[in-house]
């Protein structure tokens, strides 16, 4: 077989492969890109729960004795209709008590006046399970990352030698595949 037939078949290989993987990790790639972003910009947000504090003073008879039980902090929490969330409790200071509650809420209550401050942590729908898919919960999901980040290469590969001319690795092609590994190697030698 003629060199130019070889490099035809393998290029009509490269765009077969090179598409049919794209379209199957589509939706892997977009999981990946959001929660990426998500998770790039953590100092600025948190991308996987949102936090509300609320500032309020609790009903009933205060200053209340240190030192009550968990039926008592479920009295309080009914108010803020957490009162099925009990983790735990404990007192900070003598007067001052921490109410931790199921999925990382808390209450803080001043037993002298009554006065709390109520933290409620809610996951963010989309972006939890989309930022707990980007850091592998478990081995199956980690299996199909290695296959993702090996098929990621392949289209990378395919994709490079499906075009050839001025348009192709030899052509602009690869001066963009030069910018583009030059430009995490200026990072990681100048700016880390």
């Amino acid at each position: 077989m003629e060199v130019k037939k070889i490099g035809a078949k393998i290029r009509k290989w490269s765009r077969t492969i090179h598409r049919d993987l794209s379209f199957f990790f589509s939706g892997i790639i977009v999981i990946y890109a959001i929660s990426g972003i998500a998770l790039n910009h953590k100092r600025d947000f948190n991308p996987s729960y949102s936090i509300s504090r609320q500032e309020l003073t609790l009903s009933g008879k205060f200053p209340m004795a240190p030192n009550i039980n968990e039926q008592a902090v479920n009295s309080l929490l009914k108010q803020i209709d957490e009162q099925n969330a009990y983790a735990k409790h404990y007192y900070y200071e003598e007067q001052k008590m921490k109410v931790f509650l199921k999925g990382g809420s808390s209450l803080d209550v001043n037993m002298n006046t009554g006065n709390a401050i109520y933290e409620k942590l809610q996951k963010r729908p989309i972006l939890n399970t989309f930022n707990r898919l980007h850091m592998n919960p478990n081995r199956w999901w980690t299996w199909f990352s290695d296959i993702f980040a090996i098929s990621l290469l392949i289209i990378t590969v395919t994709g490079i030698i499906m075009l050839k001319g001025p348009k192709g690795f030899w052509g602009r092609g690869g001066i963009e595949f030069g910018i583009g590994i030059l430009i995490p190697i200026l990072f990681l030698l100048f700016l880390l």
